[in-house]
């Protein structure tokens, strides 16, 4: 296993020192969001070619690229949006493809312009065939170009339990279709009481297609779910990596909501946990 760290989350002005900085902590890998790595300019699809492939590949080493971000809201409601957000998940495809990277990561979004959680509409069936609608094309890009698209559940997104996110899977029937896990993604104020049962079920449900790990930690706050760096809440990381690190031996994993005076301590925290489980960890 391979320890990661959102790059826009590691210390440094550019992404060169980013990269520096977060190997030198010890971390091997990296999940890079072009628009927070870089800016907005760099999401366009004109902007993504070979050329700054090489770019930003160079600039990120001595790290590899686990994960290529492109979190868009494939649901907005407005066609016209919707083919532009589709050039833009084409292109993020192909130039994962010239990065290395290892998936383009996403989220599934909300049925509206703000990708604002709606309690009433966010978990329908119509949102959810919505954005399966949506992703057909998206994953037939990815199939015609040799690259993973990789779904992110999240409670509060159409997307918000392991069984949706099984149906999407089963639904679509794709190989070049996958998971990123983050255990905590999938708790909320509603549900963090039956914590344990909802992490047994995304684990039995969605481990055989996870290419990636996201890992960060929990609080309660006047009843609201935050987010914290791991090893500092109340997520039982030890129970889910118990389940996890037997069938998943060389998975990347990437630290989330880490700053750079905690991110080595998360890290440390990680690796001993993981070792614990039966897991090995690239050094």
């Amino acid at each position: 296993m391979s320890i990661g760290i959102r790059l826009h989350d590691a210390g440094g002005k550019n992404t060169r020192e980013r990269a520096a900085s977060a190997a030198q902590q010890g971390f091997l890998t990296s999940q890079v969001a072009l628009a927070k790595t870089y800016d907005e300019t760099y999401i366009q699809p004109a902007a993504l070619t070979p050329g700054l492939a090489r770019q930003v590949q160079s600039e990120c080493a001595p790290l590899s690229v686990s994960v290529l971000g492109c979190y868009l809201n494939l649901a907005h409601p407005d066609p016209v949006v919707y083919e532009q957000l589709l050039a833009t998940y084409t292109a993020h495809l192909r130039f994962a493809k010239w990065l290395n990277a290892g998936v383009v990561g996403t989220e599934t979004g909300n049925p509206n312009a703000d990708y604002r959680y709606d309690p009433q509409r966010s978990h329908t069936q119509e949102a959810l065939q919505l954005f399966i609608d949506r992703l057909h094309p998206v994953v037939d890009a990815a199939e015609k170009l040799g690259s993973v698209l990789a779904l992110e559940p999240v409670y509060s997104h159409i997307v918000s339990t392991p069984k949706r996110l099984r149906y999407v899977l089963d639904t679509v029937r794709s190989p070049n279709l996958m998971v990123i896990l983050d255990p905590v993604n999938l708790l909320h104020a509603d549900n963090v009481d039956r914590r344990d049962a909802v992490l047994d079920e995304a684990v039995e449900l969605l481990l055989s297609d996870t290419a990636a790990l996201h890992i960060k930690d929990f609080a309660l706050d006047n009843g609201q779910l935050v987010y914290a760096p791991t090893g500092t809440g109340a997520l039982d990381l030890k129970r889910f990596f118990a389940r996890v690190a037997p069938h998943k031996p060389g998975i990347d994993l990437l630290l989330e909501d880490t700053r750079p005076d905690n991110a080595l301590a998360a890290l440390d925290h990680v690796r001993a946990l993981w070792q614990e489980a039966g897991g090995s960890v690239q050094p």
